[in-house]
């Protein structure tokens, strides 16, 4: 009786040990947009990693191919309503669409004159050839000056027009109504697919005691404005949106025929980017490494140069650790 009382509790222990274990990986999963989350209780080592991505590069130009660009492919299934995107890679807090749209807009500056051309005596009644506007040959001709007058029927105290003697209406000259002043708008452009050339992507380096190997688990992916885009008058990196890997893959699984890593050896093997990124069929730079000031490469090392001697360094001691793992 006993020994049948102590199996039944040996039993449903392991289920509850089961089911708690599941639910964990499953709120893991949702929460930080792993793949394949690896278990605490299997994780002997693991450090967070951001890295950054040029797509540019040679080794990149797969994933941007013209038509096909990656940045396309997830901006198209924002619009859609197919993802969603967050404001940082922490994954807090989320941007709607409409912001994901204003956030890959600038307004045209164009129309605007330059510092040196208003050093230059020109005005803005000079943009688009207006009358007063010079046309290389002299100045124009002068047109005559309109009073800011008008004249209106003079009204008596009953508010009526008054009339003179041979009953013709009075009329009298008085300040013409200043007009509302013109705002000029700048109209607003997307930038193109081409133009978001840059990703951020963070990952877990994770040595999995079970499986006694170390995995890259992608937690994010973001996409960035270029800092040197011409368009770009900040100069500084803007954020588009960052994005769920998870979801990322679901989205490129679903959309086969764009979302491509091009094969410009063999048109019939083009490979999926959810299996460019599993098969780490790209280029990167490390930016970060979680450290206790949440502070970049560049800016622990004191300058743009340092931070990628850095980030080459730290490539090489990741590496030289792993290695270790299996030397003693």
């Amino acid at each position: 009786m006993k020994a049948t009382q102590t199996l039944a509790i040996m039993a449903a222990s392991l289920t509850l040990s089961t089911a708690a274990m599941a639910q964990e990986q499953a709120t893991t999963a949702s929460s930080t947009g792993s793949r394949r989350p690896i278990p605490l209780s299997d994780q002997m080592f693991r450090k967070s990693i951001w890295r950054a991505i040029d797509l540019r590069e040679k080794q990149n130009k797969p994933m941007f191919s013209e038509g096909k660009e990656i940045s396309r492919v997830i901006l198209d299934a924002v619009k859609r309503g197919e993802i969603q995107a967050y404001r940082n890679d922490s994954l807090t807090s989320t941007f709607t669409p409409a912001e994901v749209s204003s956030n890959m807009s600038y307004a045209d500056k164009t129309n605007e004159l330059s510092a040196d051309e208003k050093a230059a005596g020109f005005s803005e009644s000079d943009l688009g050839g207006g009358a007063a506007a010079d046309d290389g040959w002299g100045a124009p001709a002068k047109k005559k000056s309109t009073a800011a007058t008008t004249r209106r029927p003079k009204l008596g105290a009953n508010g009526k027009p008054l009339k003179d003697k041979r009953g013709r209406v009075i009329y009298e000259t008085v300040p013409a109504v200043a007009a509302a002043p013109v705002v000029k708008v700048s109209p607003v452009n997307e930038y193109r697919a081409k133009d978001l050339y840059q990703l951020e992507l963070k990952e877990d380096m994770i040595f999995d005691k079970k499986r006694s190997r170390m995995y890259h688990d992608i937690k994010t992916i973001g996409i960035l404005v270029p800092s040197t885009l011409p368009s770009n008058v900040s100069g500084i990196e803007k954020t588009v949106g960052y994005f769920k890997y998870n979801d990322l893959v679901k989205v490129f699984r679903a959309n086969p025929q764009n979302a491509i890593w091009f094969n410009s050896q063999n048109d019939a093997q083009h490979k999926n980017l959810a299996d460019a990124f599993e098969l780490w069929l790209f280029n990167s730079y490390i930016t970060k490494v979680s450290n206790a000031g949440d502070a970049r490469l560049d800016d622990i090392y004191g300058g743009q140069q340092q931070g990628i001697l850095a980030a080459q360094q730290t490539a090489a001691d990741l590496v030289e650790y792993e290695y270790n793992l299996w030397s003693f």
